[in-house]
């Protein structure tokens, strides 16, 4: 994808990483998915406007994962996600931006509780 950002400036990838509890969203009645869902169709599609849409997805829940650990003898799997908190990554957007800042207007745009927004390096 060629970057957005013109006049000799590169666009720089940030990836915007939504955090919220498990059980929320599993205890959520029909409305509130369609609603959610709803917002983040807007949210994408404002993305795309504006031409930083690099894409996204919703994860499955934390649950569901499998860690993968390297130890001198092989490998160590565990059922379950690296880090045992209270929120989890449920899903991430994946962005180019002019900067920080317009990285930052994003994750304040975007329907969610808890967004952690981090450069692509290189």
């Amino acid at each position: 994808m060629t970057p957005r950002i013109g006049k000799g400036r590169e666009a720089v990838k940030y990836l915007l990483m939504i955090y919220a509890a498990d059980q929320t969203w599993a205890e959520a009645d029909e409305a509130t998915r369609e609603q959610a869902y709803a917002a983040h169709e807007a949210f994408g599609r404002m993305l795309a406007e504006r031409g930083a849409m690099i894409g996204g997805e919703e994860l499955a829940p934390a649950a569901s994962a499998t860690t993968v650990r390297a130890t001198p003898g092989g490998f160590v799997l565990t059922d379950g996600p690296y880090a045992e908190t209270a929120e989890q990554l449920g899903g991430y957007y994946l962005v180019e931006a002019a900067g920080l800042d317009e990285a930052l207007d994003y994750a304040k745009a975007l329907p969610a509780h808890i967004v952690e927004v981090r450069p692509i390096a290189g």
